[in-house]
């Protein structure tokens, strides 16, 4: 399967909500109710997706809670918890030229432009200034998401990030 047939996580069914079936979720989007913009997601069931229709979904408290069509207990949300939500890539919104999805940078290469390499995007995290590239190769690295003065140059073609940062840090 190449990287654009891989579902993309948007986040993750955490705990069941009261005995009816609902769940309680983890999302990754921003903002992130933009996870109720689809209306079927992959839930993750081994080592495959199984599809399922999302009835209704809001925000709670200060997390998020969805109905699953088919979820109408308690015991079938219990089963259920600690998977992952993910849709197919091409569900996506388009993004301008310049923009990139975090599925799209995991495993790229990073270099300098002097040729230093860094290692691969393992992930990405929120730090709520700026998104931060947890970069492995000889150690570990974080590489703050800035561009342009950090991120150079980004070639999804030739698997590359190019970045202006010490390799001593």
């Amino acid at each position: 399967m190449n990287k654009d047939d891989e579902p993309v996580v948007l986040g993750w069914l955490t705990s069941p909500h009261g005995l009816k079936g609902w769940m309680k979720i983890q999302s990754h989007t921003r903002p992130n109710t933009d996870i109720f913009n689809y209306d079927h997601w992959l839930i993750s069931n081994d080592d495959d997706w199984e599809k399922i229709k999302v009835e209704t979904g809001r925000s709670q408290g200060k997390g998020l809670i969805v109905k699953l069509q088919g979820f109408d207990d308690r015991d079938r949300s219990e089963a259920y918890c600690k998977r992952k939500i993910a849709v197919f890539k091409d569900q996506l919104e388009s993004l301008a030229e310049d923009e990139f999805y975090w599925s799209d940078l995991i495993g790229l290469q990073v270099k300098s432009p002097q040729g230093f390499d860094f290692g691969r995007v393992e992930s990405l995290v929120e730090t709520g200034s700026n998104d931060v590239l947890v970069v492995k190769g000889d150690k570990e690295r974080l590489i703050p998401y800035i561009s342009p003065d950090v991120i150079k140059k980004i070639d999804l073609n030739a698997a590359i990030i190019e970045v202006d940062w010490d390799p001593e840090f």
